[in-house]
């Protein structure tokens, strides 16, 4: 197995292709009482048109198949729930959808192989019917209306709609009750047996493991499948032009909530995406984190009274960062947001600033190795990205003030900023 090792959080990734294209990767943690482990699919809810490896005609599917396909994987033909299986065994087990991956997943301290006998026999036997798939549509359907009443995912998804006019990170992860309506047991079969090939997943382990030894439980667990080709995703071309600058909607909420979002076009290079990631996460904080100068003011005068949540979100067909929160006014921050970026832009980012946001998150990478369910779900996530996670940590010191200032240029546009407010 390939060793790749960072000596700064001292931890060593070992990483391996089967015979079979599936990629195992296992983070060990001597001594340690709980086990993790992740299987993953690169399939999301943004893949919906696609061709199927050894055919030429496109196939479309309905909006929502990646999240039906997920809740549908656990029932099993003698009429058992694999989940409740899980829960039985004593284990904490879950799944879930995203816009690029599927992930199954427990955490257990005892029957760890009693536990990985399931899931790795529910994900490898589906069992579609025409009466379960139609059951489900209604536990779905009820799923997607409660979203609907969810102030911070609407206003989430509508700042996606206000960025993206063709890129399928607008859509729903769980679809519409109307998009599910067409979903059938064989669409699931033919988006199972495309994205559920071996050689388009990923399992990891994290915890106390000989690598070499679970990789051999591994293999022996699994069933004979033979490697597909890469599959060809495709996706309607994206303009620049964001699509409108402002929603509003009306909901039941004590404070207005927001989201400001900026369209990233600029061309993510793999190589420079690690620090460019780190660089906006740096400017975010200076610019309206707990600790500057923006959002002190603000706090005084009441438009905010807690920090807002930023990120950066991207994938290999889209990029864009996020502001989001509570606010009295949420135009009045967009617009002292705005004024801020511009004044940094201006005058420079200050050194003492700089470097002390910068040795903060520093510090929150390296805490998030405490955590072996939150590093799997990074180094999994990452994985599907193209990025190896212990690259963040090594590439940390590259990312200097004049990097992040051109950062701040290219990509903390006006005219590519956004507002979803409910209010």
């Amino acid at each position: 197995m390939q060793i790749i090792e960072n000596t700064k959080v001292k931890e060593k990734l070992y990483i391996e292709k089967l015979k079979n294209g599936l990629t195992l990767m296992v983070l060990p943690r001597k001594g340690i009482q709980k086990k993790f482990v992740m299987w993953s699919t690169n399939y999301g809810s943004i893949d919906n048109k696609f061709v199927i490896p050894g055919k030429n005609e496109e196939t479309e599917v309905p909006d929502g198949v990646a999240h039906f396909l997920e809740h549908k994987l656990f029932e099993q033909e003698n009429g058992t729930n694999s989940l409740d299986t899980l829960t039985a065994l004593g284990v904490n087990a879950n799944a879930y959808t995203t816009n690029d991956h599927t992930a199954y997943l427990f955490e257990s301290t005892d029957n760890f192989y009693e536990a990985l006998d399931e899931l790795m026999d529910y994900m490898q036997h589906p069992y579609f019917t025409d009466e379960n798939v139609e059951k489900e549509k209604g536990i779905i359907g009820q799923e997607i209306m409660m979203y609907d009443d969810y102030p911070d995912w609407v206003v989430y998804i509508n700042a996606m709609k206000l960025m993206y006019k063709n890129n399928p990170v607008n859509i729903d992860i769980t679809g519409t009750i109307e998009t599910i309506s067409h979903i059938d047991k064989d669409i699931l079969y033919t988006c199972y047996n495309t994205f559920y090939n071996p050689s388009n997943m990923v399992m990891f382990f994290c915890g106390d493991f000989e690598p070499e030894e679970i990789k051999k439980e591994v293999e022996k667990r699994l069933i004979d499948k033979k490697q597909m080709s890469e599959i060809k995703r495709i996706y309607e071309e994206e303009p620049k032009e964001i699509v409108k600058k402002q929603e509003k909607v009306k909901m039941e909420v004590s404070i207005p909530a927001f989201v400001i979002g900026i369209k990233d076009n600029q061309k993510n290079e793999q190589t420079d995406i690690v620090r460019k990631h780190v660089a906006i996460e740096i400017l975010l904080n200076m610019i309206i984190g707990k600790s500057s100068k923006l959002y002190k003011k603000l706090y005084e005068e009441m438009l905010l009274q807690e920090e807002p949540e930023s990120s950066y979100e991207f994938s290999k067909t889209y990029a864009h960062l996020l502001v989001s929160g509570q606010s009295t006014n949420p135009e009045e921050v967009l617009k002292r947001f705005l004024e801020e970026v511009e004044r940094i832009k201006k005058e420079g980012i200050n050194d003492e600033d700089f470097n002390r946001v910068k040795n903060m998150i520093y510090g929150l990478y390296v805490r998030e190795y405490n955590n072996i369910a939150d590093v799997s779900k990074m180094f999994v996530s990452d994985y599907f990205k193209g990025i190896n996670s212990l690259d963040y940590i090594e590439n940390y010191n590259q990312v200097t003030k004049e990097f992040a200032l051109q950062v701040l240029k290219d990509v903390f546009l006006e005219e590519n900023t956004v507002i979803s407010i409910v209010e």
